[in-house]
């Protein structure tokens, strides 16, 4: 990649710095431009760096993959341990497991779905919609023309768009300007506002022109190369930024404790990484079995959630009393109807002797107890 070094750009009048995106840049103004969220993929909440075999679900924080037919994508933080590309740490990987030949309903994707609020100014499904950039470093084992889209939440508008890996399995950056909608209905509200696709293998009827606006649920473009289709195949990305305007500007780097805390809006993992270690604050015994205990979330979650991930083991978790008399659960703790989108409560189980309203927290009886709540989009 070229590099070009200079003291200043002026507008053609002169006498000002020009404008990029439509903004004079300073600290302020190009801070907070990326809509996606941990598209340095350094957040892993969930799995810790652990590989999963996923079906549909959630890899690293607020990243999607999404697999019609499970145990045929693996996915991990920094799979395979190469070096990411320069100024990057972390990256996704996905491994195909098998050749896999997708049907014509099939789609194998690489998603972030985006709050509404937060790309409510792109005024789409208006005649203000304006143009977005989204930039990302990718790397596979194969190469030729890869496929994505950008799609609204009612899956009736959709952009596919391609992008070409040269060479084999080496980091190569992309970038593809997109016209803003001014058609169909796009949420700016806490619900999706829009979501962006990367294609690992997707049928015909998901597939459509690239380069143009479709009334279609489309998560890629015609002809684009399927991942899944060669056993081991591998594709990795790194460094997402979707921002308005016509120009990918520098990837935007967020300190680690903000990222965590907008990742936390979606998904919140209280995990001890050690037994013996404390999963709630004291509480009252409400009787001489039960405790229901309460927390904070750290930030206002996107939505109330509607129930609570556990390790799925009774005898991870335990009731304890200042330290002593530690009593084994029953079952593994439950969600309580009382969550809200700042404040969590659970019910704990034992067989028996607790003392009602004696204080009592809960633990961890091994390292894989956790606790964990999920609003995502």
């Amino acid at each position: 990649m070229s590099l070009l070094k200079i003291n200043s750009i002026v507008d053609v009048n002169g006498g000002s710095n020009a404008s990029i995106n439509g903004y004079t840049p300073t600290v302020s103004n190009m801070a907070g431009r990326n809509r996606i969220i941990n598209g340095d993929m350094r957040i892993d909440q969930r799995n810790a760096g652990a590989a999963q075999t996923v079906g549909y679900g959630y890899s690293l924080d607020r990243w999607q993959v999404e697999a019609p037919v499970g145990g045929k994508i693996d996915q991990q933080q920094n799979a395979g341990s190469i070096t990411p590309p320069s100024g990057f740490k972390n990256y996704l990987g996905c491994t195909s497991t098998s050749a896999y030949s997708v049907s014509s309903t099939d789609y194998f994707t690489v998603a972030q779905k985006i709050e509404g609020y937060n790309v409510a100014d792109l005024a789409w499904g208006t005649a203000d919609a304006k143009t977005v950039t989204l930039s990302f470093w990718v790397r596979s084992s194969l190469t030729g023309t890869f496929g994505g889209s950008l799609v609204n939440a009612a899956g009736n508008r959709s952009y596919p768009f391609t992008y070409t890996i040269s060479s084999a399995n080496t980091w190569e950056q992309k970038s593809v300007t997109i016209a803003g909608d001014t058609s169909g209905t796009w949420l700016t509200t806490n619900n999706n506002g829009l979501a962006v696709n990367f294609g690992l293998g997707v049928g015909s009827t998901y597939s459509g022109t690239a380069g143009a606006w479709a009334g279609a649920y489309y998560f890629s473009a015609t002809g684009a190369t399927s991942v899944v289709g060669t056993s081991g195949a591998t594709f990795y990305i790194t460094g997402v930024q979707l921002e308005a305007g016509s120009v990918a500007t520098p990837f935007e780097n967020v300190d680690y404790s903000e990222m965590l805390r907008r990742c936390q809006r979606y998904y919140y993992k209280i995990f001890p990484n050690a037994s013996g270690k404390a999963l709630s604050v004291h509480g009252p015994a409400s009787s001489t079995v039960e405790l229901n205990t309460t927390g904070l979330f750290p930030v206002l979650l996107r939505t109330i959630p509607t129930s609570l991930e556990t390790s799925g083991t009774a005898s991870d978790y335990s009731i304890n009393y200042s330290g002593i008399n530690n009593y084994t659960c029953s079952s593994v703790p439950a969600y309580n109807a009382y969550t809200s989108d700042s404040f969590w409560s659970i019910m704990c189980l034992v067989s028996s002797g607790l003392t009602k309203d004696n204080s009592y927290r809960l633990r961890s009886n091994t390292s894989s107890a956790f606790l964990a709540w999920s609003a995502e989009l």
